[in-house]
C-alpha cells in the first residue's frame, strides 16, 4: 500500500489508485482540461480526509456513510457539483488515526448510480486485500 503525506490521518491507497491518480496527473499535465478538474476535485477529496483529526462520525455534505455497504463502515468523499464531472473515493478507517482509499471513480458522472450499486461487495474485497497486504508488510502474515 501506498501512503499520502499527511496531517492529520494517514491515508493508505492501493498500487492501482496510485496508478489512476499518476495518469490523472500526467494527463492533466499534458493539458487535458476535464483531467485536470478531475485532479483538482480528487486532490480537494484527499485533503479532506488529510484535515480529518480522526474518523467521521455523522454525515456531512462531502463525507457519507455509504448505506451500499455491508461488512464494513465505508464513507464516500465527494465534491460540489461540476457539470459533467464527478469523482468519488469510497473510504474505510481502520480506526481514528488511518484512512484506506477502498475504491473510487473518476468518472462516476458517466457511470451514475451503477458506482453505488456495487459498492458494498467491491469495497470489501478491497479492504480484505488491503488487510492481508498491510498484515505481510508487517511479518503478522
Amino acid at each position: 500500500m501506498l501512503r499520502g503525506n499527511i496531517e492529520g490521518v494517514l491515508i493508505d491507497w492501493s498500487s492501482e489508485f496510485d496508478d489512476f491518480l499518476s495518469r490523472l496527473e500526467e494527463s492533466a499535465a499534458a493539458g487535458n482540461a476535464v483531467d485536470r478538474q478531475r485532479l483538482d476535485l480528487l486532490l480537494a477529496e484527499l485533503q479532506v480526509l488529510a484535515d480529518l483529526e480522526e474518523a467521521p462520525v455523522v454525515e456531512s455534505a462531502t463525507l457519507k456513510r455509504v448505506r451500499q455497504s455491508k461488512r464494513y463502515v465505508v464513507w464516500r468523499v465527494s465534491h460540489p457539483y461540476r457539470e459533467g464531472v464527478a469523482v468519488r473515493l469510497i473510504v474505510w478507517f481502520p480506526d481514528d488515526t488511518h484512512v484506506v482509499v477502498a475504491l473510487f471513480s473518476g468518472d462516476k458522472a458517466r457511470m451514475g448510480d451503477v458506482f453505488y450499486d456495487s459498492v458494498g461487495p467491491r469495497a470489501d474485497v478491497a479492504i480484505e486485500a488491503w488487510k492481508r497486504q498491510t498484515e505481510t508488510e508487517r511479518g503478522e502474515g
